[in-house]
C-alpha cells in the first residue's frame, strides 16, 4: 500500500514542477521515485523515508548548482543587471576616500565609486562597470588604457 502513496506524492511533485518550472520540487520527485522502487520490493518504510531523504538531499546539492548554470544561461539580464561590463565616462573625479565621483552610462548619470580605494579616476576617462551596490556604479579602468 505504501507504493501507492509514493507514487501519488511522486505524480503530485512532478505535477508541481511542471507547473512552476522553477526547479524546485523535482530533486524530492527523484527521493519519492526511490522510496516508491524500494517498496516495490518490500523495504520498511523506515527505510523507504530514509532513502527519500537521502536521495532528495543528494540530488539537491549535486545537481542543483549544474541545473541552475544551465537555466542561468539562457537567461536575459535586464535593467541593472545589463550595465555590469559596459562602458562609462567619467563626469567628476572618482576619489573613494573623498567620496566623490559621478560616471554617464546610457545617458544617465551615477554615483561611481572605484573598485579598489586607492584608485583615483579623472573626468572624461573611460571606466567598465563591475559591479552596481544600491544606486552606485562600481568601475575599474579600461584595459586599454593601463
Amino acid at each position: 500500500m505504501t507504493s501507492v502513496y509514493w507514487l501519488v506524492f511522486f505524480l503530485i511533485l512532478i505535477g508541481i514542477e511542471a507547473a512552476s518550472m522553477a526547479l524546485t520540487t523535482i530533486w524530492f520527485a527523484g527521493g519519492a521515485l526511490a522510496a516508491f522502487i524500494l517498496s516495490l520490493f518490500g523495504v520498511g518504510v523506515e527505510a523507504q523515508l530514509v532513502v527519500f531523504v537521502v536521495v532528495s538531499f543528494l540530488l539537491l546539492f549535486f545537481t542543483r548548482p549544474w541545473a541552475m548554470r544551465y537555466v542561468e544561461k539562457n537567461r536575459t539580464k535586464t535593467n541593472v543587471e545589463g550595465l555590469v561590463g559596459k562602458e562609462a565616462r567619467i563626469t567628476q573625479e572618482v576619489n573613494n576616500r573623498m567620496n566623490t565621483g559621478t560616471a554617464l552610462l546610457n545617458g544617465q548619470e551615477w554615483s561611481a565609486r572605484a573598485q579598489n580605494d586607492d584608485q583615483v579616476y579623472p573626468p572624461d576617462c573611460l571606466v567598465t562597470v563591475r559591479e552596481i551596490r544600491g544606486v552606485k556604479l562600481i568601475v575599474s579602468q579600461n584595459k586599454e588604457e593601463i
